[in-house]
């Protein structure tokens, strides 16, 4: 079996770059007030994946971290893109799917937090929505 393939990722203005496998185990738009906030959008579009399988590989002494040292959002503090989220204590990592410049295999499969979107905003797909989480 091989190695997946390997994503690139970068920043509005290219300052901050990374790589990701292509291996993510989940993928999801969270409409929460948070991601809301930090984006500037109606909702991130995300995918999650074990920590260790993203690399900052360029301008890493350029994020600029918000949160804690275990869960938090990474953003360029040159031009401000939102890259990635640290969470479930440092264990995994949310792509933000619009830093990426490969396109993933993984697709959303839901809408999470719906509950708080953006009264603004029509959802028209035919995803599941979740009022909080996805539940298993």
């Amino acid at each position: 079996m091989s190695a997946p393939r390997a994503l690139r990722g970068k920043c509005l203005c290219g300052a901050v770059q990374y790589e990701v496998a292509d291996d993510f185990v989940y993928a999801l738009n969270c409409h929460c007030s948070n991601c809301r906030r930090a984006t500037g959008a109606a909702f991130k579009p995300f995918a999650g994946i074990e920590r260790m399988k993203l690399t900052v590989t360029a301008g890493g002494d350029r994020l600029l971290i918000h949160g804690s040292q275990t869960n938090h959002d990474a953003h360029c503090a040159r031009c401000g893109s939102m890259l990635y989220s640290l969470v479930r204590d440092a264990a995994w990592v949310h792509v933000t799917l619009g830093t990426l410049i490969d396109s993933p295999s993984i697709r959303p499969s839901a809408h999470i937090f719906v509950g708080s979107k953006a009264a603004w905003f029509t959802i028209t797909d035919k995803l599941p929505q979740y009022e909080g989480h996805v539940t298993s």
